[in-house]
């Protein structure tokens, strides 16, 4: 507990920084259009440029991230003797300073962890939770309808309790080598002394300005004020200090999570809350915030991992409160009744079988996939029998009619689902680790929208995960409940699916995630096939076209690959829709001489090792 009183946390300060900038001209997408609307959702972040990569190839050790800050932290643990999940801390605590459009310590995540010692895959659930009191209703607007989304994040309605500060300790309590506050030092150095905006964090800035110059935390964090009162966001070469988070990474590196759910920290996160509530008589209800006493009361849950064998290898995922791992598992179990080694990435039907295989994946998830603690999701989704009859309604030859409907799985227990609705378009950072003993690590870490609920406290950015829910209790027609409607203390489904692929000898040999909101599911299967099925190595497969299908139209990423993939699947029956998709995917591969990296070209991440 903090035992004295402290002073306000300094604000963040800037200076220009007469650097030479990065070379290479940013493209802008355009916004995508923001509340309840089209039903396979809007990107999560704006796209950056395409710039390629080379394959990377250490010997014994890797850290892949988001950005080469993070990831230079973490290789910098691995290098003082600390463990994949020492790394992975790191990387964290760094990535929610210079990235923290997508995750941070206002967030939550999941981690896969392999101990070699052990021979054990561990699943830990850092999701945020709905708060005490929190409604099936938080999100119906007066009319009865989903409320907008933007409405949605007033006066912290979308804000968890955050899991990340909790999940980081509970991995290193377990794993860690290092001790807890020296995994800090690189955090808390760049926040004091500054660190150069990168382009990313400045295009993100300048794209989302109508939506955050709004949002006062984030005005006083990222944006100058001119004496006329306009609003410049910080551009790329800057050089950004934080004083407020560096000061928050000292109490948490000092004191450990309790600091968070039982302190200082938990006790400014509800404040801050409180003081930015909504006035009780506003449209739709003022809803329940999280308080102190709902971080006194979060924990990490551990989860048995979801695990299927694929042809010769086991693959292995986040299970619920994810919906990314089953979903992910499914659309492996429908592919596996195909040839797509002899298919190759170059046939279209290649391609169009994994779009309907995504359907039908995608049809089962929405319809009953949430927290386990408060719904039964059906064990027989995985069923080999199950998965063998949906495969039958794969035509090879041409696509679906329309939404496929969701399957009726063997053992299917408890209450009937309808389907509800949720805005799905996160934004979210993957990192995949191994240090030389063989502990593997895959992680991903969000704060759900660019930049969360545009509200922040201590100098990082508090999420709006709450928006993961449901946005309708009862299903429109069938009156019946939703599995992922609000509740208090359940967690939202999520789509995040941290995956390790095992070897036949047992060892991981594939570790693959990525950001993307409900597409990460469509990324992660797609990127599995490449590096198995297809033989990639790590940095092919996570440059091919990306394609998704949530059961609707099929979106196919715009590129120099459209035209001739486009054409083909339309051959086949698709209605193809262009459009950017800035995965993440960060991926390590181990091979016969060593390890492979694969950074997302996409983004502006680093592959690091020995």
């Amino acid at each position: 507990m903090h035992k004295k009183p402290r002073q306000p946390a300094p604000a963040p300060t800037r200076r220009p920084f007469t650097a030479a900038l990065l070379a290479g001209a940013l493209i802008l997408a355009p916004l995508a259009a923001i509340g309840p609307a089209h039903a396979q959702g809007g990107d999560p972040e704006l796209a950056s440029p395409f710039t390629p990569r080379p394959v990377v190839r250490t010997k014994s050790d890797m850290v892949v991230a988001a950005n080469p800050l993070a990831a230079e932290a973490g290789h910098a643990m691995l290098r003082q003797g600390g463990s994949a999940v020492d790394a992975a801390i790191a990387v964290q605590l760094v990535l929610g300073l210079v990235e923290p459009q997508s995750s941070g310590l206002g967030g939550g995540g999941y981690m896969l962890i392999w101990d070699p010692k052990t021979k054990k895959l561990v699943s830990l659930d850092g999701r945020e939770t709905a708060p005490a009191g929190s409604a099936a209703d938080r999100f119906v607007g007066p009319d009865g309808r989903p409320m907008p989304l933007m409405r949605a994040f007033d006066g912290g309605r979308a804000v968890g309790t955050p899991g990340i500060p909790a999940l980081l300790a509970e991995a290193h309590k377990r794993y860690g080598k290092l001790p807890w506050a020296t995994l800090f030092q690189p955090a808390i150095q760049l926040a004091r002394d500054g660190f150069v905006v990168s382009p990313r964090l400045a295009l993100l800035l300048k794209g989302l300005t109508p939506q955050l110059k709004d949002r006062p935390d984030m005005l006083a964090l990222f944006f100058h004020t001119g004496p006329d009162g306009s609003l410049t966001p910080l551009q790329a070469g800057e050089t950004f200090r934080n004083p407020a988070m560096a000061h928050t990474l000292e109490v948490l590196a000092a004191q450990g999570p309790d600091a968070y759910y039982h302190g200082i920290l938990g006790q400014d996160l509800a404040k801050h809350l409180a003081d930015s509530a909504l006035p009780a008589d506003t449209p739709g209800g003022a809803p329940a915030l999280v308080t102190v006493q709902d971080l006194a009361a979060y924990k990490v849950e551990e989860r048995d991992p979801l695990c299927t064998p694929y042809r010769q290898w086991k693959v292995c995922s986040m299970g619920p409160s994810s919906s990314g791992g089953i979903a992910i598992v499914e659309m492996l179990g429908l592919l596996e009744h195909f040839d797509m080694k002899g298919l190759g990435k170059d046939s279209p039907t290649a391609w169009h079988l994994m779009v309907e295989a995504s359907r039908l994946a995608y049809a089962d998830r929405d319809l009953y996939v949430g927290d386990p603690a408060f719904v039964t999701v059906p064990k027989g989704l995985l069923d080999k029998g199950y998965l063998a009859e949906r495969a039958k309604l794969i035509d090879p030859a041409h696509a679906a009619k329309g939404p496929v409907p969701a399957g009726v799985p063997p053992q299917k227990q408890g209450a009937l689902y309808g389907p509800g609705w949720q805005a799905d378009i996160p934004s979210t950072s993957h990192m995949s680790l191994m240090d030389d003993s063989g502990m593997a690590v895959s992680f991903t870490t969000s704060v759900e929208f660019a930049f969360g609920s545009g509200m922040a406290v201590d100098g990082y950015v508090l999420n709006n995960q709450l928006t993961d829910f449901s946005f309708i209790p009862t299903s429109p027609g069938t009156g019946l409940p939703v599995a992922n409607a609000v509740a208090a203390g359940k967690r939202p489904r999520s789509s995040m699916a941290p995956t390790i692929v095992f070897d036949q000898t047992g060892k991981p040999m594939l570790l693959v995630g990525s950001p993307g909101g409900p597409a990460i599911i469509g990324y992660v299967a797609e990127t599995i096939v490449a590096a198995l099925d297809w033989g990639l190595d790590a940095q092919e497969a996570v440059n091919l076209p990306r394609i998704v299908n949530r059961n609707g139209t099929t979106a196919l990423e715009s590129g120099p690959w459209a035209p001739s993939l486009k054409a083909g699947l339309e051959a086949l029956g698709q209605t193809v829709e262009l459009k950017a998709m800035p995965s993440g995917l960060h991926v390590i591969k181990r091979t016969a001489t060593g390890l492979e990296g694969g950074v997302d070209p996409r983004r502006e991440g680093l592959a690091a090792g020995d």
